[in-house]
């Protein structure tokens, strides 16, 4: 370990030289700014914005509150060594602000945390945009070396979509494995992943990350000759099939990710059935959509009475739940839960998940539930609302908007939320908080059925007059001596199966 800090903390007088060099090009930079502001004032705004930016790209801002787990026991591996990594971020002016910045970095750390790593530093840099070749820039790499030294860090997590170049070139300054939010969310669906296809699911979105971002050293990359181009002094078996080692593993990814998009295909039919059923019934369906760790899950079980399920983590639901629910005038519907959206959802998740969120295209009524106790829950809104826009046949569905986590809620951010989505739902699922107005109002949106049926049904129907109860509106049923005379709202199909077995009439 000691060996590894003194490779990783630079000698005291190469960092005397870099400061001295640092110094000399802001000194000359100076004198710069200061002949062009005297002899014009057109730059002089400009400038200030240059000086401003360099003071802060000259130092790294250290983002607390990171790290702070709650119980290390959640993750089995955890009781073994958990992975201490560094959180590293850089932000611009002109796309965002530092508090935002700052909260992108707790998320991540909490995306890290539930992944099993702890988080011993986060350090936000802000400067225009990232260096095309560390990230972050050839001085601040070797402070944040320096800062994984000191910390005995594994890890480091950039919050950005890294390309592979920008990965390798700080991995060879910091001398530690870099990762980006990417793989850590990756990370995160592999380990939550339960059904069969929503491993398939992670697989191809794994697999579809890591093909262009393979990498080898040394002889994994030497040249295997084909045929005769080996020359004669090569020797028996030197004469290999003429393609890299790299170059063969990416030829196995892509064949791997074509026997994985024929399997999910293949299990399209199995969900188009039960779609299928629940259409054949008429069973309205409510689909529950919202950012990761909203209460998705929790709100479910309150509305349905389930026990589906809960956890305080991120991405804890990953495979579709599909529970029933009774409204108050007896018909049954169905609650859709599906798995939660968080920023920058990796373009690779969303097109390996596209076959499971084809339930929130399929359903009546959509319930959007936001986590009412985040600091700013209107960016979860958008986030949200930007991964539903790739999902055909969602934008005709009514939404409604639901805050949980009341009991966490001060008064000020009710009154905001009130004043900005005043047609919004507060509610709770610990404390069942709004929910008897929030399930009053779904009631309210589901489609009613709209033939009006008069008939005379055998005593031997009673089966198909519960149906009625459940799939449609019995408004009246007349216990006759020739049968039971039923007034009813239904669906076509269910019309149909009444008219089948109806009496005549004698009255």
């Amino acid at each position: 370990m000691v060996e590894t800090q003194q490779q990783n903390k630079p000698t005291e007088s190469t960092e005397q030289q870099h400061n001295a060099n640092d110094a000399g090009v802001l000194t000359s930079s100076s004198d710069v700014l200061l002949d062009t502001q005297t002899e014009s004032g057109y730059y002089a705004e400009h400038n200030d914005e240059l000086w401003r930016e360099r003071e802060s790209r000259n130092e790294l801002k250290h983002v607390t509150g990171l790290g702070e787990l709650q119980d290390v026991t959640e993750v089995e591996y955890r009781k073994i060594r958990l992975e201490r990594v560094v959180l590293v971020g850089v932000w611009s002016s002109r796309e965002t602000t530092q508090s935002q910045a700052e909260e992108s970095l707790r998320e991540l750390a909490a995306l890290a945390e539930t992944a099993g790593a702890q988080v011993v530093d986060g350090v936000l840099q802000h400067r225009a945009k990232p260096d095309a070749a560390t990230y972050v820039g050839s001085g601040k790499a070797r402070e944040i070396a320096d800062i994984v030294a000191v910390n005995e860090a594994d890890t480091i997590i950039v919050d950005a979509d890294l390309p592979p170049s920008q990965r390798r070139a700080l991995e060879d300054v910091t001398r530690v494995k870099v990762v980006d939010r990417t793989a850590v969310i990756l990370d995160i669906f592999a380990q939550h992943a339960q059904s069969r296809e929503g491993k398939a699911q992670v697989e191809l979105a794994q697999l579809q990350y890591m093909l262009p971002r393979l990498r080898g050293w040394g002889a994994a990359l030497s040249r295997q000759a084909g045929g005769r181009a080996a020359g004669a002094d090569a020797g028996i078996g030197s004469r290999g099939p003429g393609e890299t080692k790299i170059e063969m593993d990416r030829r196995v990814i892509r064949t791997r990710i074509a026997r994985l998009r024929k399997q999910i295909a293949q299990m399209a039919p199995s969900r188009q059935v039960k779609r299928g059923s629940r259409r054949r019934t008429g069973l309205p369906t409510v689909a529950v959509v919202g950012y990761t760790n909203a209460g998705k899950s929790s709100l479910t079980n309150r509305l349905t009475g389930s026990s589906e399920l809960v956890e305080n983590a991120l991405f804890a639901t990953l495979d579709t739940a599909v529970r029933r629910a009774k409204a108050e005038d007896g018909r049954r519907y169905a609650y859709v839960d599906t798995v939660g959206f968080v920023r920058r959802l990796p373009t690779q998740l969303v097109e390996a998940f596209k076959s499971t969120l084809e339930e929130v295209a399929e359903a009546d009524l959509i319930v959007h539930v936001v986590d009412g106790s985040h600091p700013d829950p209107f960016s979860q809104i958008d986030a949200v609302n930007d991964v539903l826009k790739d999902i055909d046949g969602v934008a005709g569905i009514p939404t409604l908007v639901v805050f949980n986590k009341a009991d966490l809620i001060d008064e000020p951010k009710r009154e905001r939320i009130h004043k900005l989505m005043p047609d919004a739902f507060v509610v709770s699922s610990a404390t069942g908080e709004g929910l008897t107005a929030l399930r009053e109002q779904v009631e309210s949106l589901l489609p009613r059925p709209d033939v009006e049926i008069t008939a005379l049904l055998p005593y031997t129907a009673g089966s198909l007059v519960n149906r009625i109860r459940e799939f449609g509106q019995l408004h009246s049923i007349d216990y006759r001596d020739d049968g039971m005379a039923v007034v009813a709202s239904v669906d076509d199909r269910l019309a149909a199966a009444i008219m089948d077995q109806a009496l005549p009439d004698a009255e």
